[in-house]
């Protein structure tokens, strides 16, 4: 389908469940990012019904190839209902279509919220001082109210919980991956030896949105607007959302800041704090920090095994997967600096 059927199909689809008397399209274009969903900003003019005037929408659905890992959008529809249920700054869901005859694909349809999201642009003057110290100070309120779900939640039922441990799952499960990948990489069996031989106790377990950094949240005049990106969300360890913020590899240059180039931990812990009346475990980030960065290595081989197999031919897939040398450099810096060489 071209984008114009697109954008009729899914107009019409909008006015049916918005009970709209008329709809017209007044924008229809594909946002930026997105390397595993497509996603593409949808406005139109309600005439009558439940949203009368003018609704600024997100449609989300799959892109040609997925990874294993991702959520489908049933789950992640129900996930992201959740998330603002328990008050946490997401896009308000609407709607979520399974008939594929519509566009071709299952897809769900969610308010659009205003700000900015880009990294190099937020961390790059996107903030003045000021604003980065109540910003920070949020993402820790936001994760703790995240953090309140916890297990068993018949709304999510379709997600696994951890067969074992969360910390030894995630370690199982890298595991699993770095095996599916043709060639060998011998930093990240290190850092994951590293990782068995060095984990922490880990026996609480909560809803995580396993994606939370900068580039993932919307951000209008110093404030968050959004946490965006869902389809990695999981029952895990609360200590894998404040290590993956903290990883090295989501500061975007601004090495200084921990918190995704943003702001600092203490911060950061205090807002967490200020919700959950828990303190925050430097250690534990640290080896969370660690964990999140061993992931990330492995998922940008995944994105590059994307491309090179032909499943999906992107310049910005094969672009991650050269990404690794950079990401083996920190973790066996950080180790290093931790004791661990």
């Amino acid at each position: 389908m071209g984008n114009d059927d697109i954008s009729q199909a899914l107009a019409l689809y909008v006015k049916r469940r918005a009970a709209a008397d008329d709809i017209q399209v007044l924008e229809f274009f594909r946002l930026s990012g997105g390397a595993i969903q497509s996603n593409y900003a949808l406005t139109v003019q309600c005439a009558g019904g439940d949203h009368p005037g003018r609704l600024e929408l997100v449609v989300r659905s799959d892109s040609p190839s997925v990874i294993a890992a991702s959520l489908s959008r049933e789950q992640e529809f129900q996930v992201l209902s959740v998330a603002y249920d328990a008050g946490v700054t997401v896009p308000q869901p609407l709607w979520l279509c399974t008939d594929t005859s519509v566009i071709g694909n299952v897809f769900c349809v969610m308010r659009r919220v205003s700000g900015v999201a880009a990294g190099h642009k937020l961390v790059k003057g996107g903030v003045t001082p000021a604003q980065a110290k109540n910003l920070t100070h949020q993402l820790g309120r936001e994760l703790a109210r995240l953090h309140t779900v916890r297990p068993p939640d018949v709304r999510l039922a379709s997600l696994p919980l951890p067969p074992a441990s969360p910390v030894q799952a995630r370690i199982n499960a890298y595991r699993k991956a770095l095996d599916a990948i043709p060639e060998p990489h011998p930093v990240l069996e290190w850092s994951l030896n590293w990782l068995e031989q060095n984990a922490p106790d880990s026996n609480d377990v909560v809803l995580c949105h396993c994606d939370f950094r900068t580039g993932n949240y919307m951000v209008e005049d110093g404030r968050l607007t959004g946490v965006l990106d869902w389809e990695f969300a999981a029952w895990s360890d609360p200590y894998e959302d404040l290590g993956w913020l903290c990883s090295k590899s989501w500061r975007f240059g601004a090495d200084t800041k921990e918190v995704g180039g943003i702001g600092d931990k203490v911060d950061l812990f205090q807002g967490y704090a200020s919700v959950s009346g828990l303190d925050v475990d430097h250690g534990k980030v640290l080896y969370w920090e660690i964990m999140g960065m061993t992931r990330w290595a492995i998922i940008a081989l995944q994105q590059a095994q994307r491309h090179l197999s032909g499943e999906q031919s992107s310049l910005e897939l094969a672009l991650t997967g050269r990404l690794l040398p950079e990401i083996e450099f920190d973790l066996l810096t950080q180790i290093g600096e931790l004791g661990g060489i």
